[in-house]
């Protein structure tokens, strides 16, 4: 057995942990909207159409806000042919993804949506094709009370109060030639500001993201960042990452250490961020809005997309059947971004429904979860509070593109107000559990209330349709508390959350 050492003190504070931090995303693509979230007539749809089960499993999820409507398919999009009676709305070729787009579900119905399922809408607006005019009138409709064009049609839709959608997305992936519309950072920059302008004009509230790089392997990486900051650093509020990541070569040592390029990636946004801020002589911060991340390759390279015909009205696109290293991979991610929450303040798993996803529905039938679903719902319903800085002494490995991958990963939050702590770990040793002792500096009195472990006796297995739970965490995890040190038996290739409570006088 391997052993590993880990402090925490309880003055070495990473940040605050923003709770929208633990987003998520639903795009007008493949599945995710029509027999995802919406199928009229499936057995569980409620009166507007949407699963109540796919309702319920979002919930559980305890998704704090969701982007919409995309991704790639807003640059393409006339918000317009969403509202209004369903009969009269426009079908329309859809050219990102190569689909036939009803518009039965626009902005009045997701954000009817995102109340049922308890969270928030995080808007984008189309820079593609479209501009400031389209969305001026966007920010008009949802957020002006009354007494105007938009806000007017807005209310003779049936929705009298404002939706007060606080956070708005410029455009999406613009630096990428796949992109409608797509552009040079300058062009992007220039669009962007003037746009942001407008929206802020029309709504002083609202939260603004500007599109960051798709990828830190775009060939514009960093520059696009800093061209487009150097024009909209005082409009805007966050830059949006990008990153997907896939194990094609079946090379799980490498393929769950790539959660340290993703720290990388956000270091590297974070010095470009600050550079722009120093030369604009600035005392604002802006921070990163991490609103794209997850695994995404097995659809692709399987050949599932392939077999999917264009211009049909539900293509089934990017269902991935995620396997067990997926899930120890997307719990690392989790913890890399808590590990930067002082500066990441957004992140949006992608999506949330069918299309690269922790929720598959099969159409008339059941919704369960993939295997990524667990690490997503423990961070987002344990980690709150402040994130703890980790001082790791652990053995590390070498991997084809890493050298020095710890085999342990972890970061813990403090939540000051239920006196709880939450420790996340990923023992990333494919062939031996690990012990680790937890020095919990400044913590005093605590007790252990649970440990759950996630663990599947083998790295390929998921959950289907016909076996929606083959793999499951369970709580019979082994951690005991003496004073302040917690040890920790962690199996191998596992994801754990232990969980400590003050004990009660």
């Amino acid at each position: 057995m391997k052993k590993a050492k880990v402090i925490y003190d309880k003055e070495f504070v990473i940040g605050q942990v923003d709770k929208r931090i633990y987003g998520s995303f639903l795009e007008h693509m493949g599945r995710a909207i029509y027999t995802g979230i919406y199928e009229p007539d499936h057995p569980q749809a409620d009166e507007m159409g949407f699963r109540k089960d796919v309702l319920e499993l979002v919930r559980q999820l305890n998704v704090p806000i969701v982007r919409y409507p995309g991704g790639n398919f807003v640059s393409g999009y006339n918000w317009e042919d969403g509202i209004g009676p369903k009969e009269k709305r426009p079908r329309r070729l859809e050219l990102a993804w190569r689909a036939i787009e009803t518009n039965e579900v626009g902005v009045n119905e997701f954000v009817e949506w995102a109340k049922r399922a308890n969270t928030s809408v995080m808007m984008t607006v189309n820079l593609g094709t479209r501009g400031i005019d389209a969305a001026r009138n966007l920010v008009e409709y949802c957020n002006f009370p009354g007494g105007t064009y938009y806000s007017d049609l807005r209310r003779q839709h049936g929705y009298q109060q404002p939706h007060n959608i606080k956070v708005w997305c410029l455009g999406n992936e613009m630096d990428g030639d796949w992109q409608i519309g797509h552009k040079t950072a300058y062009e992007y920059g220039r669009l962007a500001r003037e746009t942001a302008k407008v929206m802020k004009w029309v709504d002083p509230s609202i939260e603004l993201v500007a599109a960051g790089s798709s990828g830190p392997k775009m060939p514009t990486f960093p520059e696009w960042e800093a061209i487009v900051l150097d024009h909209t650093y005082d409009v805007v509020d966050y830059v949006s990452l990008h990153v997907y990541y896939g194990n094609p070569e079946k090379d799980t040592k490498n393929f769950v250490a790539k959660s340290l390029e993703m720290e990388e990636f956000i270091k590297t946004v974070i010095s470009t961020i600050d550079y722009v801020k120093a030369k604009k002589r600035s005392k604002k911060v802006v921070n990163i809005s991490f609103d794209e991340w997850n695994v995404w390759y097995h659809a692709h390279t399987e050949g599932k997309d392939q077999k999917a015909e264009p211009w049909a009205l539900v293509r089934p696109i990017a269902e991935e059947d995620y396997v067990f290293e997926d899930a120890i991979l997307v719990g690392c991610m989790l913890i890399a971004l808590l590990k930067h929450c002082d500066r990441v303040k957004m992140a949006c798993m992608a999506q949330l429904v069918n299309v690269i996803a922790p929720i598959t529905t099969v159409k008339g039938g059941i919704a369960y979860r993939q295997v990524i679903y667990y690490p997503f719902m423990h961070a987002a319903n344990f980690g709150h509070g402040v994130a703890l800085l980790p001082k790791i002494n652990s053995p590390k490995y070498d991997s084809k593109d890493f050298t020095d991958v710890p085999y342990i990963e972890t970061v813990a939050t403090y939540n000051e107000e239920k006196d709880e702590i939450t420790v996340f770990a990923v023992n990333r040793d494919l062939e031996e559990e690990m012990k680790v002792e937890f020095k919990l500096d400044g913590f005093e009195g605590f007790e252990v209330v649970e440990h759950i472990v996630y663990e599947s006796d083998d790295i390929y297995k998921g959950n289907t349709q016909d076996k929606p739970d083959n793999v499951v965490p369970h709580k019979g995890g082994n951690s005991k508390i003496e004073g302040n040190v917690l040890t920790s038996i962690l199996p191998k290739f596992s994801w754990n959350v232990i969980r400590l409570k003050k004990k009660e006088n």
